[in-house]
């Protein structure tokens, strides 16, 4: 109706403390699966395997291959490594680390990690799990150059990350580009 009204909003972490504390029997099966949600995540604690197999279920049940979710998992442990590449390197912040990736993806797609997702249609879903096995290998690709010329490069702090960075992506621009070339799409 155009008016404007004072709303009370609140995240998913607020919504799941007022379900606690509504006293009624129509909450309980969502007490007992918030209950079970965190005895899960401290089973996680004392055995991480556990989450590992979580995400292989859960990747399984949305219907990936095989294949693709061992190319997701090795995914993750090589952003790891990453990061921890830049860490060394002088780079901490998180702004920091996500004009990094921006650069990479920017360098090998031609877009930022925030409009490749706006092109896959995507809101709050992750990227990575939204990209096919080439997406993924050239994003691995991407990230392994630049771990890898790191190295040999030694970089300190953000400018010099940057464009290492760039040589990361453009290795897997150059793959892309002769992927494209030869399968003429």
């Amino acid at each position: 109706d155009g008016k404007y009204r004072f709303t009370d909003v609140v995240d998913i972490e607020g919504m799941f403390r007022i379900i606690e504390s509504i006293p009624s029997p129509n909450a309980e099966p969502i007490k007992l699966w918030l209950a079970r949600l965190g005895k899960e995540r401290i089973d996680e604690i004392f055995n991480p395997s556990i989450t590992v197999q979580r995400a292989i279920d859960t990747y399984r049940a949305k219907g990936y291959d095989e294949d693709w979710i061992i190319k997701r998992i090795k995914g993750i442990q090589d952003r790891k490594k990453l990061t921890d590449t830049w860490k060394s390197g002088g780079v901490t912040e998180e702004v920091e680390f996500a004009i990094l990736t921006n650069d990479i993806y920017k360098e090998w797609s031609g877009m930022t990690a925030k409009e490749y997702k706006q092109y896959k249609g995507l809101r709050k879903e992750n990227l990575r799990d939204n990209m096919d096995n080439i997406e993924l290998i050239l994003t691995d690709l991407s990230e392994e150059a630049t771990k890898r010329i790191a190295a040999k490069q030694k970089p300190n702090g953000l400018n010099e990350n940057i464009k290492v960075a760039r040589m990361g992506g453009h290795a897997a621009k150059v793959a892309r580009d002769d992927i494209e070339r030869n399968l003429g799409e």
